[in-house]
């Protein structure tokens, strides 16, 4: 089964990322999280940077930590990429000298996390490198919604078009839907015959697992939110958003 796709590699695919995933309020969320007396942030997962870069903006010395070279060299390309010090590495494989006032995973990052031990890994490795009454924040979607099901090229079709790339369309297609664990494809399609499918593997874990998992870290201070409205987690919630305490 795959697990992780082209376009944590591939710099055309990160390229087309911003147009066809635009900024939501989850973006919005963590930069007000931040507030705006400068602090120690490290974004895990920072993707294409937007808001390692938003971060930067409020004055926060940021850390962008990214395991895709793909993703990496669209955000160092970005203008201001300089105010951020870019890290190309796995999360449950950090080891840096600085603490953090806070972490951030979002864009659903967590859900690239495929098991109880992998997950352990990331969420111990994390809080050791947190300060003393630092907050890891990340969101994952609510399994009981069941989101993925939308994934399909009949619901869900992106066209935009990426400088240097050309015009491209994209849409999903579900591949395989096994317990916890939902398999997709990503279609980009560039025209005339340009087609690159990108597999992936995302898990959907319930809460009372991922509050059991944050407990086993060392996380006894947890506020949940089911959206970026901060309303209350409920069973028709699409988020489940963490907030952890060290």
């Amino acid at each position: 089964m795959p697990q992780k796709g082209q376009s944590y590699t591939d710099i055309r695919l990160a390229a087309c990322y911003d147009h066809v995933n635009t900024a939501g309020p989850d973006l919005d969320f963590h930069e007000e999280l931040s507030g705006f007396s400068p602090i120690d942030v490290i974004d895990v997962g920072s993707g294409t940077g937007r808001l390692a870069l938003r971060l930067a903006d409020r004055g926060h010395r940021v850390t962008g930590l990214e395991p895709a070279p793909g993703m990496l060299a669209a955000a160092r390309a970005k203008p201001g990429a300089d105010r951020v010090r870019w890290i190309e590495g796995r999360a449950s494989e950090l080891s840096l000298p600085e603490r953090f006032d806070l972490a951030i995973m979002t864009g659903h990052v967590f859900q690239v996390f495929l098991d109880d031990a992998e997950v352990a890994a990331v969420l111990a490795n994390i809080r050791a490198h947190l300060k003393p009454g630092g907050i890891l924040a990340f969101d994952t979607r609510n399994p009981l919604v069941e989101e993925w099901r939308s994934w399909r090229p009949d619901r869900w079709v992106a066209e935009s078009e990426i400088p240097g790339h050309g015009r491209v369309r994209v849409h999903n297609d579900i591949v395989e839907a096994a317990g916890e664990l939902v398999t997709f494809t990503t279609h980009f399609d560039f025209g005339g015959g340009d087609l690159i499918v990108d597999p992936i593997t995302i898990r959907f874990m319930p809460q009372a697992t991922l509050a059991r998992l944050l407990a086993e870290a060392g996380f006894a201070d947890v506020t949940w939110y089911g959206d970026f409205d901060r309303s209350a987690v409920t069973d028709t919630s699409p988020e489940l958003i963490v907030l952890a305490r060290r």
